[in-house]
């Protein structure tokens, strides 16, 4: 989420909770070291090879300095044949140590940044629903990807060159004092203002940086949104909407971006300005000093050299440094999620088989940024292989009821259990196992349709997908071009919103679950593959085997189950027989009413009596 004061209205990210406040940097990279480590010995050894290409560097002015004013000043040309052939050799060995260490850390680089990444996503997935809840899916992809890509940059490039111009030029400072200390003092009193300059510019460019990261992530929100939502869009005619939602976004990246650069400049250029000008103060003193003899013609060019091989790594210095506060801001987001407390785990138990029997006590639920509760003293219970239908108006809390049982959420007071045992004692993936969902918005994945069916049970055999299939009417995906082998694309939207809840439910029935979950998981289809599906649906939920609680909508969809509860306002308001509930619940006939003659339906039971 960006912190800009200055988004234009409407661009809060409300979704996106607030940045941490800033941590220490090294705090962040800390928290990756389990990733690092393995690979220390590569980027150690790659660090040493840069050092020994440095040291090589270094030691060519200083074979300068004594072959001309040994060999060359005495005419030795044994000597100077011999040195040459020194410098040559160090000139071979540079080239090579600096392929070694782009080879290894390369490697470890690349190494560390899949690894880090495999472990964000596996935490991304463990993550319960109320955190996914509040963070923009752009945001997320940012720190799975670009920051990432500052990770590797640094640790593979930025760090090793951050630590090995500092040693360098701390080395040359100390040769050029040694080599003629009057001009290696007036050098090193050039290195305070850099230094200076340095911490000058650290504040002001983490906190451009964090505004950049955070926002790249909001133009990536926009675009996916855009993406996904295409279909919307276009049909409301709100293209133009959606642009200047995304230029907004775009435009602030833009302003950030040039603030940052703008930054950058001022700071690399006084890094270029302060060598050049001690350059030329040295190149005036060190004629001097030769004229006068106070030195020597090889010690002033051994001198002058060394200097000339500081102005890259003092340069650099900017560089890197905002290298290092751009991978200390993204380890910083990336830490922001990899340190968020997941109150989801797994319990300790594993039901190898379960009858299905669903028991909740005393249930309440409040989201986390909730001021009340959702559910309150939910006490229900649906026996093995009984079909319980949870009816409700709109926000009286049927979806989260269900999403208790897997444990999409948790409770935030009493149980939920499963054959006497409470879900949080269950390993999730075992819970989920038992305990299947199709959902109302029913999500596909860009893979083939079987794929897609056997998400839950890949060792499936044809004749049970067939099955699957034909239970849920979803027998058009033989007719798809490649039968069932046919991508059916992102978020399946090559189907209709029937095809698509069809597919979900046909993939729940494979798993052969204890539980059931049907979240209104009928309500795109139409009257005739409404009426198909329940009457198979009949048959699977009344094997006695598969319980199953229905979220219903339609009266159709009620008479599926053996029983029904009302839910309203968060509690269980009455539990019992369609019949029942139709004949002594007010409330429950109103609910029904908009569909159907409730008293023609009153008078048909009575006459069944």
């Amino acid at each position: 989420m960006s912190s800009d004061p200055a988004r234009p209205l409407g661009e809060q990210d409300v979704l996106a909770p607030p940045p941490r406040g800033r941590r220490h940097n090294w705090t962040s990279m800390w928290r990756f070291r389990r990733a690092i480590v393995p690979w220390c010995g590569r980027f150690a050894i790659s660090y040493l090879a840069t050092l020994g290409a440095v040291l090589a560097t270094l030691a060519i002015p200083l074979l300068t300095r004594w072959v001309i004013d040994g060999p060359v000043a005495r005419s030795d040309y044994i000597g100077l044949y011999a040195l040459g052939a020194l410098v040559l050799a160090l000139g071979i060995v540079e080239p090579l140590l600096l392929f070694l260490r782009r080879w290894l850390a390369s490697r470890a680089g690349l190494a560390t940044e899949n690894r880090i990444r495999t472990t964000l996503y596996h935490r991304l997935q463990r993550l319960p629903m109320s955190f996914h809840g509040q963070w923009e899916s752009g945001q997320l992809l940012s720190r799975i990807m670009t920051d990432l890509g500052y990770l590797r940059r640094f640790l593979g490039f930025g760090l090793n060159f951050l630590v090995v111009n500092i040693v360098q030029i701390a080395i040359v400072v100390i040769l050029l004092i040694q080599l003629y200390w009057p001009l290696g003092i007036i050098v090193a009193i050039s290195v305070v203002p850099i230094v200076w300059l340095c911490l000058h510019m650290e504040r002001q460019y983490t906190r451009l940086s964090r505004q950049v990261q955070d926002q790249t992530g909001d133009v990536a929100s926009s675009i996916e949104e855009g993406v996904h939502g295409l279909r919307v869009i276009k049909a409301f005619g709100r293209n133009a909407y959606a642009f200047d939602k995304m230029n907004r976004r775009a435009t602030l990246l833009y302003e950030t971006s040039v603030a940052r650069t703008r930054l950058s400049a001022r700071f690399w250029t006084f890094l270029e300005v302060i060598p050049t000008l001690t350059l030329i103060i040295v190149l005036g003193i060190g004629a001097y000093a030769a004229a006068t003899g106070a030195v020597t013609l090889g010690t002033l060019i051994a001198f002058v050299t060394l200097l000339l091989s500081l102005i890259w790594p003092v340069a650099a210095l900017g560089f890197l440094l905002a290298m290092a506060q751009e991978t200390f801001t993204a380890a910083d987001r990336v830490a922001e999620i990899l340190d968020t407390e997941n109150l989801i785990t797994d319990g300790p138990r594993e039901l190898t088989a379960a009858a299905g029997r669903v028991e909740l006590r005393e249930v309440a639920f409040r989201f986390p940024d909730g001021d009340v509760d959702v559910l309150d003293g939910v006490d229900l219970v649906v026996e093995p292989g009984e079909t319980l239908a949870l009816v409700g108006g709109t926000g009286s809390g049927k979806t989260t009821l269900t999403a208790l049982i897997p444990r999409l959420l948790d409770v935030t007071g009493g149980q939920v259990l499963l054959d006497g045992v409470d879900v949080r004692d269950l390993r999730l993936d075992n819970l989920r196992t038992l305990v299947a969902t199709a959902f109302e918005d029913p999500t596909l994945f860009s893979m083939s349709a079987r794929e897609n069916l056997t998400l839950g049970r890949p060792d499936a055999t044809e004749a049970e997908i067939d099955a699957a299939l034909d239970l849920a009417q979803a027998g058009f995906v033989r007719d798809l071009p490649w039968g069932l082998d046919t991508r059916i694309g992102e978020q399946g939207m090559s189907l209709s919103g029937g095809q698509r809840q069809r597919l979900a439910l046909a993939r729940a029935v494979l798993a052969r679950p204890a539980v059931l979950v049907l979240d209104d998981t009928l309500s795109a289809l139409d009257i005739h593959t409404e009426a198909l599906v329940e009457e198979a649906l009949r048959t699977v939920l009344g094997r006695g085997r598969t319980t199953g609680i229905i979220v219903a909508h339609r009266a159709s969809t009620v008479l599926l189950a053996d029983r029904v509860a009302l839910l309203q306002e968060g509690r269980i308001a009455a539990v019992g027989t369609h019949a029942e509930l139709l004949s002594g619940v007010p409330a429950y006939r109103e609910l029904l009413s908009a569909e159907f003659d409730c008293e023609a339906e009153l008078d048909e039971l009575e006459a069944a009596r």
